[in-house]
């Protein structure tokens, strides 16, 4: 398929061809949920942990003897049902995760890159030619492109770009090899560069 490039000035500037196979796949609604799923699972501590009666300190002698005390027989101060003593279900460090294979997330990667190019939030430019970090001209391009909420990507590091997107609301900035699912269904648009559109390209053929 082709898509059109942008120039910074918001006008077309020619046309580049991208793979059908990778930019224009059915979506598959399911499996993309799938994906955020897994992505935001594996996200999660699981540091959460609580102690049980074999972990809490103490409680190693009888507190009492076992009969003529009138009261309910303990064998020991750190029962559950004690002040300071263990819990009964205590909460254990756990993994998260889910397993997505390898394929499924590769096809769910490509169903969302080709709705975001039939829905035209997939935005294709030449380079962002910024010579040095300028948040205004960056928030100029962007206007000139008529987006606020965008992810843009590179092929590769650009400081002067990362420096300049920082501190503008809505806008993130990523690598074309550190993309996921999440990053990309969050924003209304996703500007990219030629390079980063093949590359891309190269890794979900």
């Amino acid at each position: 398929m082709d898509l059109k490039i942008i120039s910074s000035a918001g006008t077309s500037s020619g046309s580049v061809s991208l793979s059908d196979a990778v930019f224009a796949t059915e979506f598959k609604e399911p499996l993309v949920h799938q994906a955020v799923v897994s992505h935001f699972a594996g996200g999660r501590s699981g540091t959460k942990a609580q102690k049980t009666r074999s972990d809490v300190r103490g409680g190693g002698i009888k507190p009492f003897r076992q009969k003529g005390t009138g009261r309910a027989r303990a064998g020991t101060i750190r029962s559950p049902l004690w002040r300071g003593g263990g819990k009964v279900f205590a909460a254990r460090t756990r993994d998260f995760s889910q397993k997505l294979n390898r394929k499924m997330y590769r096809a769910a990667m490509r169903a969302i890159l080709s709705e975001l190019a039939r829905q035209d939030r997939l935005i294709i430019v030449n380079e962002f030619g910024l010579d040095k970090p300028k948040t205004a001209a960056l928030a100029k391009q962007l206007k000139a492109m008529g987006v606020n909420n965008v992810l843009l990507v590179t092929e590769a590091e650009d400081r002067n770009l990362f420096l300049s997107a920082r501190n503008l609301i809505g806008v993130d900035f990523c690598q074309a090899s550190e993309i996921d699912p999440v990053c990309l269904v969050r924003p209304d648009h996703v500007v990219m560069t030629v390079a980063a559109a093949k590359q891309i390209e190269e890794k979900l053929a």
